[in-house]
């Protein structure tokens, strides 16, 4: 056998190696590689993961691990990892895992009607990596504090009820100067300059909102019942809010989950700065995150003369008004008498 035709007889033998190789290699690359039931599931990988450390995570999640160390080795994916949230969908190869690894999802985080900053740290720090008690220093920072002119009892206020897009490994820091981004964002020249016209900064007029957030749940209502406080505010006069009471009640308790439906006559003198009978003026912060209904009531109240409202007994979740104190005891002991014979004792 003459040496060309060894040539060409290797030749042969290397080339159908090759194609037989190429063709496994792309069974290992393009085969699916999932073994979840569910469509789809989120992988998260948290911030300063190896690549041992992912490995474990998605293990419950791919099939054959050695197929997909294999394409992960040619991707370069080991040395090039990164955090965050990914979406994986049944059925899908090695090839897509790794891809699908390199693109973090963000996460639609919402928020609303939070009573305290605790709560919101609790609430956000359940959709993102960063904790509660992250969150909680985050936003009491001292420095960020003075920075931005709040303190430990208002800085609720910072944050706008909304859906943010969020990525899921944001740190505290990163989280809390969005919110304070949205604030100045939302807090628009045209929206100072109302606040200002109610003789309200920004946070004063939050603080106002969050009382009538807690007042009423019929937004059509909320302007009529700012009116009236801010008649109250510029007379002089206590604001007289039950809600305050009864978070200066769970505050002093030191329990938000407790269900408070009625206020007694000996809550109103309780010693507490938010106790908005025992003490003229607005508390030192927000009771509740208002919604944006709330604030813009604030914003622009229905010019009224009411002094006094209460709850109503023929409008369920409305309320009757008055201008003077004999209307007002009238109602007050309508309600009063119902909400007795309804046998409602806190």
């Amino acid at each position: 056998m003459n040496l060309k035709k060894i040539i060409s007889i290797v030749s042969i033998v290397l080339i159908s190696a090759l194609v037989v190789y190429g063709f496994i290699l792309i069974g290992q690359i393009f085969a699916d590689n999932t073994k979840f039931s569910e469509k789809e599931i989120y992988v998260h990988i948290p911030t300063d993961s190896n690549y041992e450390d992912v490995k474990k995570i998605i293990a419950s999640y791919v099939d054959n691990i050695d197929r997909f160390e294999m394409v992960a080795n040619k991707m370069s994916y080991p040395e090039n990892l990164s955090a965050g949230r990914f979406l994986f969908t049944k059925g899908m190869n090695s090839y897509e895992l790794i891809k699908t690894l390199r693109k973090n999802v963000p996460v639609s985080l919402a928020f609303n009607n939070q009573e305290r900053i605790e709560n919101l740290a609790g609430r956000v720090g359940s959709q993102i990596e960063a904790d509660s008690v992250s969150l909680l220093a985050s936003f009491k920072d001292s420095i960020f504090l003075k920075e931005n002119g709040f303190n430990e009892d208002n800085v609720l206020a910072v944050c706008i009820p909304n859906t943010y897009e969020i990525y899921w490994n944001t740190t505290a820091d990163k989280f809390r100067d969005k919110m304070i981004k949205e604030y100045r964002k939302f807090w628009s020249k045209e929206r100072v300059a109302k606040a200002a016209e109610q003789n309200l900064t920004p946070v004063e007029a939050t603080i106002l909102a969050s009382i009538v957030h807690k007042e009423s749940v019929k937004k059509d209502e909320r302007p009529r019942i700012a009116g009236v406080y801010l008649n109250r505010l510029r007379l002089g006069m206590p604001l007289q809010a039950d809600p305050t009471v009864i978070f200066a009640i769970k505050k002093r308790d030191n329990d938000f989950d407790q269900v408070i439906k009625r206020v007694f006559y000996n809550d109103l003198t309780m010693a507490s700065p938010y106790n908005t009978y025992m003490n003229t003026g607005l508390p030192p912060g927000p009771i509740a995150m208002p919604d944006i209904t709330a604030l813009e009531a604030v914003l622009a109240p229905e010019k009224n003369d009411f002094i006094y409202f209460c709850a109503s007994v023929d409008r369920f979740g409305y309320h009757e008004f008055a201008a003077t104190l004999a209307e007002h005891n009238k109602n007050a002991k309508k309600y009063s008498d119902w909400i007795s014979s309804q046998g409602v004792k806190r």
